[in-house]
């Protein structure tokens, strides 16, 4: 996920213009090129998308390749890939019943609402976090007020030469749930 500086990954007109141009201003970062040649050590197996954002993938250009994609939608969408799924049911079941049999490391791919509803649930045990360098003051916020708190151990901090940041983060295993 990719947030403000202040937490909001959309603008109230759910726009996310705020994230272009961005120019090389951290010298000490490291390039997009290097980061995903680190990445490419740790594939991704399966993408689980929003509705909003498989919409916004599709005008955009299809970057997931031909990874399986699950598309979480109640909608009637378009369906031009063959790795693409759509799914409309009990969440722990999708993830405990037909991903972790099959996949190892399942990504979320979407907006807030899609994030705040696998965390609700304890459906997430590492969290990576694209901070970028700006101030947006209101919009939709990345996790709201719907959670108790819980500690994340970091495992990783990426800066980048745009002056944005990844964090990751691991749910200690004592928190996780079966």
């Amino acid at each position: 996920m990719v947030a403000s500086l202040d937490g909001i990954v959309a603008k109230k007109d759910n726009t996310v213009s705020w994230l272009d141009g961005y120019a090389d201003v951290y010298e000490r970062g490291v390039t997009e090129e290097s980061a995903r040649a680190q990445q490419a050590l740790n594939p991704i197996d399966c993408f689980v998308l929003g509705s909003r954002t498989y919409e916004h993938a599709l005008e955009l250009g299809w970057p997931y390749g031909e990874t399986p994609t699950i598309v979480l939608t109640s909608r009637r969408l378009p369906c031009t890939k063959s790795s693409v799924a759509f799914y409309a049911g009990d969440l722990p079941k999708l993830v405990h019943e037909a991903l972790a049999p099959r996949y190892g490391n399942v990504w979320l791919c979407g907006g807030a609402m899609l994030c705040q509803n696998f965390l609700k649930l304890d459906l997430v045990d590492e969290i990576r976090l694209m901070v970028a360098p700006i101030l947006l003051g209101d919009g939709l916020r990345l996790f709201g007020d719907l959670f108790t708190e819980q500690r994340w151990n970091l495992t990783n901090v990426t800066a980048y030469k745009n002056g944005f940041v990844e964090l990751s983060y691991r749910l200690p295993a004592r928190e996780l749930s079966s």
